[in-house]
């Protein structure tokens, strides 16, 4: 129970991150590298103050399992905050995570490990309800330029994902990924121009770096060690539909018919892969 509530939390933390993306950039008209830099900030700042705040030692910066996270971060925070100029809150999310979990069960065949058949019958179940989402069909059309920009953002994430594995001291995993990530996006930003700063999209950001990113993330490394690299995969499936649900109770987005058999192949896919981890 605890470790199911851990995941939860994370999820919603997850979803909450595409909500606040779109307010910020969509909505608040922030420029997405602009909100990115911020969010990065942001959530370096919140985490070593965690860090410094704990009795720990001080966690090792400069190594190449840092550097990898903190690449793999900078170009999901860059394709993530460019993908919410066009994509809705829970079509983004959709997305993001069904691009991560075709990653992740590419890796997990790759290394050689044993995903029970029910497991793979839930994958290729929420993997249909993404392709019900993407398929082209009259006037609802996924923008592609957002569609890219997330696929990018996904198979980062996976990346970040796949490197959070091993981690031994996730808070300062995270914080030192945040901490070197910050460079790489403010490039990105100061190549790109930088834009009007609205006050309430700067609040945004701040509450998506601190809060649902740096915290978030953190919580994930801490969680990662005890889930089955598929299940890791799969779980993350939960975050659209999260998204979805939010989106149009906050944000007056639309519930397509679409929307909603993508959404129920998703969790579909994620209680048959369930059976398969009990």
């Amino acid at each position: 129970m605890r470790l199911f509530t851990l995941v939860a939390l994370t999820m919603c933390a997850f979803a909450a991150n595409s909500i606040l993306n779109r307010i910020g950039v969509a909505l608040q008209g922030m420029d997405p590298m602009d909100f990115a830099t911020i969010r990065t900030g942001a959530g370096a700042a919140m985490l070593w103050v965690l860090v410094m705040a704990r009795k720990a030692p001080r966690p090792e910066v400069f190594t190449a399992r840092r550097c990898a996270g903190a690449l793999a971060l900078a170009i999901y925070m860059v394709g993530f905050s460019w993908a919410y100029i066009t994509l809705d809150a829970g079509l983004g999310a959709l997305i993001l995570f069904g691009v991560l979990q075709i990653v992740v069960f590419g890796w997990a065949v790759i290394e050689g490990s044993t995903i029970p058949l029910l497991r793979w019958l839930g994958a290729a179940i929420a993997l249909i309800g993404l392709c019900v989402l993407l398929w082209p069909s009259g006037d609802i059309a996924v923008p592609i330029s957002g569609a890219i920009s997330m696929i990018t953002a996904g198979i980062a994430w996976a990346a970040y994902t796949l490197l959070g594995r091993a981690e031994a001291d996730p808070l300062g995993a995270t914080a030192s990924n945040f901490l070197l990530c910050l460079p790489l996006v403010a490039m990105v930003m100061l190549g790109t121009g930088i834009g009007d700063m609205p006050a309430a999209a700067i609040l945004t950001a701040v509450a998506a770096g601190a809060v649902t990113s740096g915290l978030g993330y953190a919580l994930w490394y801490r969680t990662l060690p005890a889930l089955p690299t598929t299940i890791a995969g799969i779980a993350q499936l939960s975050v659209p539909v999260i998204a979805v649900t939010a989106g149009v109770l906050f944000l007056g987005e639309p519930l397509t018919p679409r929307l909603i058999a993508a959404g129920a192949l998703v969790l579909g896919g994620i209680a048959v892969s369930l059976i398969a981890r009990r």
